[in-house]
């Protein structure tokens, strides 16, 4: 009985989530903003910047949690899935960060309509990762429950939507008789930008399966 008491309990791993979801939600509006005043290169340069901020502390957060997952030994949901989503949340900065770079890497002259969209798109995924993220704490709660469901499907429906532009995008893309190069550019940023709503359906995907182990 006492080596039980003595075993280290739960840990702080909801709030981590929580810190975790608020950068992923920081790091969305930082990239939606570079999107917004991307013919400005210094602000340009400055919300990339913010983006890249946003990714490293995320990244300490998740090491907090890999960390933690080793030392305590009774945990407030599955080990595995505490792993997985803590990761999946991670793999969204990682994207929004690759696309920043990408823009500026491919030396993208200006944002067409089509990327605007998807960035739209893919930042409210991320918003609603962060609010979906934020109920774990209080799932025991039916209508708590109910609200975690209701945001994952917003976020599937969100992941749908990005899928239809990146189709269209993609045809007009290879339809318009555009320089190879910038062909080439624009398909590399609408992937990286339909990437990050996919990763955030796979959030989605394992709030939900926690959801339903238990409620």
């Amino acid at each position: 009985m006492l080596f039980g008491k003595l075993l280290p309990r739960e840990g702080n791993f909801f709030e981590l989530f929580n810190d975790h979801g608020k950068l992923i939600a920081e790091g969305a509006r930082a990239f939606m903003a570079m999107v917004q005043y991307y013919g400005d290169a210094s602000l340009r340069e400055k919300y990339a910047t913010d983006v890249d901020n946003a990714e490293k502390q995320a990244d300490r957060i998740t090491a907090e949690v890999n960390r933690l997952l080793h030392k305590t030994f009774i945990t407030p949901i599955d080990r595995e899935q505490i792993h997985g989503l803590i990761n999946a949340m991670d793999d969204i900065l990682d994207l929004l960060q690759d696309s920043a770079e990408v823009m500026q890497l491919y030396d993208l002259k200006s944002v067409s309509e089509d990327v605007a969209r998807l960035g739209d798109l893919s930042a409210k995924c991320c918003e609603r990762v962060q609010h979906a993220v934020s109920l774990l704490p209080r799932l025991s709660q039916p209508s708590v429950a109910e609200a975690a469901l209701k945001t994952c499907e917003e976020i599937d429906r969100l992941e749908s939507d990005a899928d239809r532009v990146m189709r269209s995008a993609m045809s007009k893309l290879f339809r318009d008789n555009i320089d190879v190069r910038e062909l080439i550019k624009l398909k590399a940023v609408y992937e990286h930008l339909e990437s990050i709503s996919d990763r955030c359906e796979d959030v989605a995907n394992l709030i939900e399966g926690i959801v339903l182990e238990n409620s």
